[in-house]
């Protein structure tokens, strides 16, 4: 419970951190000196909570009980439709079935892109520590 809150507070900090940070580039970039309240308030709850979203849900892969791919089908699910959910009513994804299927399409090859690159990086560390056990006197 206490890495959950931890992890929520990162998340929500840094979710805020990002909408500040797309607002202030918005401004200075689009040369705009006014923006859309409604609008701001909206992408900024939209930014805190997928912050919040995709540093809590990593914990699956805490959980000693599942098998490794049960803990990545918990994640990418959780990950893939609660963010579906979340942009299709915020509007950053527009409700049309060929726009669900281009992000369904893009997930996949992202989580699998991003799934494959740490699995090779901590499969490396792991034969790096085994190693240097093995050298141990």
């Amino acid at each position: 419970m206490r890495r959950f809150l931890f992890r929520s507070i990162l998340g929500i900090f840094f979710g805020g951190f990002i909408a500040t940070l797309t607002t202030i580039a918005h401004i200075y970039f689009g040369e705009q000196s006014l923006i859309d309240g409604d609008l701001f308030l909206k992408n900024s709850l939209g930014f805190i909570f997928c912050g919040w979203l995709f540093t809590v849900t990593p914990l699956y892969f805490e959980i000693r009980s599942l098998r490794l791919s049960q803990q990545t089908a918990l994640h990418f699910i959780t990950v893939t439709i609660l963010y579906l959910i979340f942009a299709l009513g915020i509007g950053w994804i527009a409700v049309d079935i060929t726009n669900i299927l281009i992000y369904l399409i893009i997930a996949v090859i992202t989580y699998s892109i991003a799934w494959l690159g740490f699995y090779l990086y901590f499969k490396y560390e792991c034969r790096k520590l085994n190693d240097d056990l093995k050298h141990i006197k």
